[in-house]
C-alpha cells in the first residue's frame, strides 16, 4: 500500500522541501546512485504533502480532485494537476470513481478526442469544435452538478457493455433505457467497451437511421459538448434521415431553434412532452426536393407528423 500524503501548513512544508534539497547537494557529490535515489524519497514525499495541502479543504484524495475540479469548471485541466492536489499515487482511479461512481461529468481527453473525431457537428461548431485540445490524461468538468442517477446508470451500462450485440445496438439500448436522461460520452464509451468507433455509431443513429439522440449542437443547444440526449423512442421517416447533421443545424439556426408551425423550442422540453426538432422537406423529396437549407425547415415531431399526415390524407408522396 502506498504512502498516504499528509496535510500540513503549506509554509512550513515548503520551508522543510528546500532544506531536504539543499541537503540532498551533498549526494550528488557522491558517486552512489542509490543513495541518491534514497534521498530523493523524502522530497519526492514532502512535495506531495505539499500538494495535498494548498487546498484549504479535503481529507481524502478523491476530495481534493473533485474540490479542484469544481473550482475551474468547464476548464481544461492537466492529470498532473489533479496529481498534485490529490497526493496520491492511483489518482486517475478516483478520477474514475468521480465519474463512474459519484455521477460528476468528466471529460477525459481520450474521449474529447473521440467525439471531436467522429461528430460531425462538433466540426461545425466556431472556432474549431468548441473543444481545446486534449491530451490523453487531461480532464474537464462538463457540469456542476452532481448526476444522482449515474450510479444507476452504470450498472445498466455494465449489463449492456457484456451482451453479445454489435456497438450500435448496445448504445441504442442503453440510450433507450434512459430516455430523457443526459448521457455523458463516458457512458457511452464504457458501454462499447470502450471501442474508439462508438462517436461515429451515434452520430450514424442520429443521421442514418432517424433516432432522436440530440446534442448541443443537433436540437438542445443549452447541453454541454459531450453530453447526449435520446428524447423519444420514435425514429424520423426515412426520406428526412439524409439531412446531414451540419445541414441540419444550419436549419435550426436560421429558425431559432424554433418549430415553424407550434413555436415549440428545446428550451420547454420535459418528460411529459418529449418533443424534438426535425429538418422538413418542404418540397417532397419524393418529388424531387432538394435536401438544401432553402427547402428544409425546423418543426418539432409532433408538425412534422401532422403535415406528413395531412400529405397522406391528400394522397400526396410523403418526404
Amino acid at each position: 500500500m502506498g504512502r498516504r500524503s499528509r496535510r500540513d501548513k503549506p509554509e512550513e512544508l515548503r520551508q522543510n522541501l528546500v532544506e531536504l534539497l539543499s541537503n540532498f547537494e551533498n549526494k550528488l557529490k557522491h558517486d552512489d546512485l542509490r543513495q541518491q535515489v534514497r534521498g530523493l524519497i523524502p522530497v519526492f514525499n514532502t512535495l506531495r504533502d505539499l500538494g495535498s495541502s494548498i487546498l484549504p479543504d479535503g481529507e481524502s484524495g478523491r476530495d481534493r480532485i473533485l474540490l479542484y475540479l469544481r473550482k475551474y469548471p468547464y476548464v481544461h485541466l492537466n492529470g498532473q494537476e489533479l496529481m498534485v492536489v490529490s497526493g496520491i499515487d492511483d489518482w486517475a482511479r478516483r478520477v474514475r470513481e468521480l465519474r463512474v461512481e459519484h455521477g460528476w461529468k468528466i471529460l477525459t481527453g481520450v474521449t474529447a478526442k473521440e467525439i471531436v473525431r467522429d461528430a460531425e457537428e462538433v466540426d461545425s461548431l466556431p472556432n474549431g469544435a468548441g473543444l481545446p485540445k486534449m491530451k490523453p490524461d487531461d480532464y474537464i468538468l462538463l457540469d456542476e452538478r452532481q448526476d444522482r442517477e449515474a450510479a444507476h446508470r452504470w450498472k445498466s451500462a455494465n449489463r449492456i457493455r457484456k451482451l453479445s450485440l454489435n456497438v450500435q445496438d448496445k448504445i441504442l439500448l442503453f440510450l433507450k433505457e434512459n430516455i430523457g436522461n443526459e448521457i455523458s460520452g463516458e457512458e457511452l464509451r464504457y458501454v462499447a467497451k470502450n471501442k474508439s468507433e462508438w462517436a461515429r455509431r451515434v452520430r450514424e443513429l442520429r443521421t442514418e437511421e432517424g433516432w432522436p439522440v440530440l446534442t448541443k449542437t443537433t436540437g438542445m443547444p443549452e447541453l454541454p459538448i459531450g453530453i447526449y440526449v435520446l428524447v423519444s423512442d420514435r425514429q424520423s421517416p426515412k426520406e428526412d434521415r439524409a439531412v446531414k447533421d451540419a445541414l441540419r443545424r444550419e436549419v435550426f439556426v436560421r429558425d431559432g431553434y424554433e418549430c415553424r408551425d407550434c413555436k415549440w423550442t428545446p428550451h420547454q422540453w420535459n418528460r411529459s412532452d418529449p418533443r424534438n426538432l426535425e429538418a422538413h422537406h418542404e418540397k417532397p423529396h419524393a418529388e424531387g426536393g432538394a435536401t438544401k437549407k432553402e427547402n428544409l425547415i425546423t418543426l418539432c415531431n409532433i408538425c412534422h407528423d401532422d403535415r406528413h399526415r395531412k400529405r397522406g390524407l391528400l394522397a400526396i408522396p410523403s418526404g
